[in-house]
């Protein structure tokens, strides 16, 4: 019959008092064997008789395996387990024993002997025991040959898990990982109510198995981590149970001790941050470091739909391994992202959803169609790849030079309609221009192309970001500009659209005021000014129908007001609309231009 522990939480936590005196120990010297010193301020003595092994100690709450024997100061002995030979299991922290000896157990380690002369308050006090007179100082040769760590799971003592042996330094594993578990399942009696044998069985942390308290205790699990667990009803089947045909069923209100080893685990890493496209890695690669951006990769893999069906094969059965540079669009958005993550020699399985993959078109492959909005998977093996300097990695010049070729991309990108790609060629400009002068020389020439890179590409940037509607960021960039160069009017321009874009009107009005100071005659800017007239008109004449809904009995003048404002709507809508477009087309161009040039 499986033995169940009492669970009380007073058994398992420590008390200040003993935090306090093991901290002391252990910033004090080691003992030399034949050594004795006193532990804390309580009287706790302790000689070292014979060292023990590595630097573990037990804690408050471990069930511990010791020898012991217990002797008055005139040398008789009242109690021995090596008499019998018979050891003994404890619960640190309970008092067992005697409350003073877990204080003095939890400062050794495996294997060690120590003797501990404990004074009558830490030991059996003004009332004795049967063989130990009243006040006496007794004395205990302890011997630790083993502990099982005991962790609280819950904090709430729900669920108790005791180590039975510790695991690799691999893991814990996360909520998206994949888990192979051996567990068997018990009722208090006995009975077995689940048991996955030795093969163990797969599941995803996040789907969920047995119950609760499992997925919880293997989410603190390192790989080979063998455990016992108490599991109380409100984390196993609660108030329901469970039935089975199979095997016994388990009874409402069940308490469940479950034997638990953690066989394997896979990773799976969310690429996208919407778990969109997966990556579950079958086989480490070699070292730490992964491609990049910007990586010349080698790659062999397999294609598939859900089903099974494989579509295409590149590096497989004689053909040719898939070469590209990650991150210019050579290959699906989906498994580019995954592959600039891998190592050398990795190989992962890709789960990638149809807005990273073909999307919502059929797609003709080597050996079959891809049906529309298809979620697909590759079995990708990293065989190479040649990263992309990082601005880290490079001289002052290779920064600049390297920011120069990024920009030039960036703006044919833009010119292409690619307006995302451009903006994270900008980005990689100004994260180039960020690292110039790190190594502490810089000439007041490479000052100024720097300069001039940030102010472009912030001004490039804020052009891709209107195109894109990211009106935050547009104003953002152009603010970076007009902090460095006050007047700089394509950044007002550029900020005053923006602005626009999310109807801060009287911003926009103060910016194309100081642009139009700062150049009378552009063109550019007289189209904006018409254009921000017709959304201020815009918006006066809703506004003046909400006033007139919230207060339907305002002054006469006040209707008069909003009527004349009415009667006027259908004579300036065409003369709006016009303004408009000829304003978005010449807004259109400058951004445009002004990329190509800058």
């Amino acid at each position: 019959m499986v033995e169940f522990s009492k669970v009380n939480l007073k058994d398992i936590e420590e008390d200040d008092e003993g935090e306090e005196e093991g901290e002391e120990v252990e910033s004090a010297p080691p003992l030399k064997v034949g050594e004795e010193r006193e532990i804390g301020s309580n009287g706790l003595k302790k000689k070292l008789m014979k060292r023990g092994l590595n630097w573990e100690t037990p804690q408050f709450g471990d069930e511990v395996t010791v020898h012991y024997v217990g002797s008055l100061s005139d040398g008789s002995i009242f109690i021995s387990t090596r008499a019998s030979n018979e050891p003994f299991t404890l619960k640190l922290g309970r008092g067992d024993i005697v409350i003073g000896l877990d204080h003095g157990i939890v400062t050794m380690r495996r294997g060690e002997v120590a003797l501990f002369t404990l004074p009558p308050e830490l030991a059996y006090g003004a009332s004795g025991r049967a063989g130990i007179p009243p006040n006496a100082v007794v004395q205990l040769e302890v011997e630790l040959l083993s502990w099982i760590t005991v962790v609280d799971v819950c904090k709430d003592g729900g669920i108790i898990k005791k180590i039975l042996e510790n695991g690799e330094q691999i893991g814990p594993p996360g909520d998206l990982d994949e888990v192979r578990v051996n567990y068997k399942a018990m009722l208090v009696d006995g009975t077995i109510v689940a048991d996955t044998r030795d093969e163990g069985v797969e599941f995803y942390i996040k789907d969920g198995h047995f119950c609760p308290a499992l997925v919880k205790a293997i989410k603190t699990m390192k790989k080979g981590e063998r455990v016992n667990l108490v599991v109380q009803p409100q984390y196993g089947f609660g108030e329901v149970g469970k039935k089975s045909n199979e095997l016994p069923s388990i009874p409402p209100k069940s308490t469940l001790s479950i034997s638990a080893e953690l066989l394997s685990f896979k990773r799976v890493i969310d690429i996208t941050g919407d778990l969109k496209v997966k990556k579950k890695v079958l086989r480490e690669g070699e070292g730490t470091v992964t491609a990049n951006e910007g990586a010349a990769v080698t790659v062999r893999y397999k294609a598939m739909l859900e089903d099974g069906t494989v579509f295409e094969r590149k590096g497989i059965d004689g053909e040719q391994p898939l070469e590209f540079i990650t991150d210019e669009e050579q290959t699906i958005v989906g498994l580019d992202r995954a592959v600039s993550t891998m190592k050398k020699n990795e190989y992962a399985l890709v789960t990638i959803s149809p807005e990273y993959g073909f999307g919502s078109t059929e797609v003709k492959q080597d050996l079959a169609v891809v049906p529309p909005s298809s979620t697909i998977l590759y079995e990708v093996e990293m065989l190479d790849f040649v990263r992309e300097k990082a601005p880290w990695e490079m001289s002052n010049a290779e920064r600049i030079e390297a920011a120069a070729w990024k920009k030039e991309e960036g703006n044919q990108l833009f010119k292409n309609g690619k307006y995302q790609r451009a903006a994270k060629k900008y980005d990689k400009v100004l994260q180039a221009a960020d690292y110039v002068g790190e190594d502490g020389y810089l000439t007041g020439d490479d000052e100024k192309v720097v300069k001039s890179l940030r102010v472009s590409c912030w001004l490039n940037g804020a052009a891709c970001s209107l195109k894109l509607n990211n009106f935050g960021e547009a104003i953002n960039l152009c603010s970076k500009i007009l902090d460095v160069e006050s007047c700089n009017v394509k950044a007002l321009y550029r900020r005053a659209q923006a602005y626009m874009g999310i109807s801060e009107l009287h911003s926009a009005e103060m910016d194309i005021k100081r642009a139009s100071e700062a150049d009378p005659h552009n063109r550019e800017i007289k189209l904006i000014q018409k254009s921000l007239k017709q959304l201020q008109a815009e918006s006066n004449r809703r506004d003046a129908k909400l006033y007139k809904a919230m207060f339907p009995s305002t002054s006469k003048d006040a209707s008069t007001a909003a009527k004349r404002l009415k009667t006027g709507e259908d004579d300036t809508r065409d003369e709006y609309v016009s303004a408009m477009e000829a304003g978005n087309a010449s807004v259109d161009q400058a951004a445009s231009d002004t990329t190509a040039k800058t």
